[in-house]
Parts: structure tokens; sequence; C-alpha cells
């Protein structure tokens, strides 16, 4: 019988956590709550008593396991260390070191969540089959991940990825999340979609079917009327794809990546998002012959718990 590995998501709401075969067959995956009180001290130990837990469920013994890799919503530096995780309470800690001991030393590894996911991608899902890819998570933000050579792209600081906060568009008044101005994350993410289409309603008078919407507009609704024709929603995602198709050529041009893989609720949208990307990314990539593949994620949420068990197979 061949050793196991185990994947670990840890969201704000949720901790997914998912047993595989090193051949990425995932045999079992479970549910346990966050608790971020008290800073979230109790996040780990709740993660190493489940895994015992289930494994024990499984009839695996700790050591027929190869290790487990754990994702965070936070930077990771290449060493392990994450500066802050703000959605957990969590300050200066080394999260795969600590649970490593409360494991009996099993080997840990750990990384950003959304680059997680792009590894993830790559071994099983929307990028299989190619070595270098860029993922872009098109959710309530924008995130993304680096992964050249099988190997995450995590930076010197942890940074490596943050796509949704690429500055675009210059002109931009109101601020990001983040405190700049002019971030992807602001047009492209679903609720960047939507404050394009208000702004769209606000500055005409046309007519248009998202207006039966009014503020309440959602992402979906702008897609599902750009889909049938409308106009107002076709000029919003019109602007929505020249700015996703200005940072993916930017991207194109450092990481050089084989595909870029679309994940995130708006990417439900299917090919016809990807060949509205792809018409404004030509205009913008003008290099080489060459072109990245633009395709769609295909693991869903569970890509976090793919991606953390594929990091322990290195």
């Amino acid at each position: 019988m061949g050793k196991k590995c185990v994947g670990v998501d840890v969201g704000g709401t949720t901790v997914k956590i998912g047993l595989f075969e090193e051949s990425g067959e995932l045999l079992r995956k479970w549910e346990i709550p966050t608790r971020s009180e008290n800073h979230g001290a109790a996040i780990l130990g709740d993660i190493a008593a489940s895994i015992r837990e289930e494994l024990e469920k499984e009839g695996v013994e700790l050591s027929d396991v190869r290790g487990v890799g754990i994702g965070v919503p936070g930077p990771v530096t290449a060493d392990g260390h994450v500066p802050r995780c703000v959605n957990l309470g969590w300050g200066s800690c080394y999260p795969g070191q600590e649970l490593s001991v409360m494991l009996d030393g099993i080997p840990v590894k750990c990384a950003n969540d959304a680059n997680a996911a792009a590894l993830g991608e790559m071994w099983q899902g929307g990028g299989k089959g190619y070595k270098d890819i860029v993922m872009i998570t098109l959710g309530t933000g924008v995130g993304g991940g680096v992964v050249i050579d099988e190997k995450i792209i995590a930076g010197k600081h942890g940074l490596g990825g943050e796509i949704g906060h690429i500055h675009v568009r210059e002109g931009e008044t109101e601020r990001c999340n983040c405190g700049g101005m002019g971030c992807l994350e602001q047009t492209a993410s679903a609720t960047g979609i939507a404050r394009e289409a208000r702004k769209f309603m606000a500055g005409s008078a046309r007519p248009s079917v998202l207006r039966e919407f009014g503020d309440n507009v959602t992402a979906k609704d702008v897609l599902d009327a750009a889909k049938a024709g409308d106009r107002i929603a076709l000029e919003v995602m019109d602007i929505v794809c020249h700015y996703l198709g200005v940072a993916l050529a930017a991207i194109a041009q450092i990481a050089d990546p084989e595909i870029f893989v679309i994940g995130g609720g708006v990417s439900k949208a299917g090919p016809y998002l990807t060949d509205m990307i792809q018409e404004h990314y030509e205009k913008s990539l003008t290099l080489s012959d060459y072109r990245p593949v633009i395709g769609l994620a295909k693991l869903g949420n569970d890509a976090g718990i793919y991606g953390s068990a594929r990091l322990v197979l290195d």
C-alpha cells in the first residue's frame, strides 16, 4: 500500500481537509469549523485532532502519511513563515512547524491558500498536463497563484501571485480593500463587475434589463444580460475583460506560463468569459507569437485541498 498525503485548506469559516493517495486520488474529504476566537489559538490543534480522528476511521497510521500540506489565507514566505492572517487572528507564526509537532513530527508544508489552489489545478484540475500555470480566481476579490516548473512562486515576502492588486486603471477615485486605487480587483471581481454596472446605469438613461436589479445587481446578472445581448451589460463586460486582458498580457511577459486557469464564481460564465478575455488579451500581447492558453478551473472549492496535499510530494 502506498503512502497517503493530507491537504488542509484553512478558511475564515471552515477548514476543509482531504486524504489523498500520492497519485492524486481523493479518498475522503471533510470539514471542521474554524475557531478564530482568541487569536485563532485553537485552529491548529483542532486540525491535528481531526486528522488523527479521520485517519483512525480509515485505518491509516500517521506513519503511513507522507506529509500534510496546509493552505492559509495570508502571505507565506518560502520558509513557511506567516507574518499575519487577519481572518484567522494569527500574528507572526510558523503553522507548518507547529502542526508538525502536533502530529508526531511528520512533515508539514505551508502555503498561501490561493497559491495552493493554483498548484491543485496544475496537479489534477484545469492545468493538468502543464508545468507552468498562472491561476486567476475571480470571486468576491481577485486572487491568484503562479506555478513554474510545478513549484509555487511565493516570492521573498509571500506576495507572489497577488494578481488582484496589480495596478491596471488610471483615474480610479475609490480605494481598493488593500488601500490602493485602480487595482484589477476593483474591476474584475464579482463585486467589481457589479460596481461597474451601477456606475454605467447611473451615468446613462439608456434602457437595460439590469435596471430591474438596481443597486442589488450582481456579476451573474451582468453576465446573463450580456449573453442575452443587453448593450449596457456588454459594455460593462468589455471594460472588465479589457483590464483582465491587460493584466494577463503583463503577467505573460513576466512569468511566461503555458496556461492561464480562470476560476472563482465569475468563471461559471465559461467559454463566453474566456473568449472575451482572449480577445482583449491578444491586443495587449505583441512581443511573441506564442500565446498561453486561457482555460477554466475544474476543481472548484476542492482546489485548495488538492494543492495543499501536492505541496508535500516534492
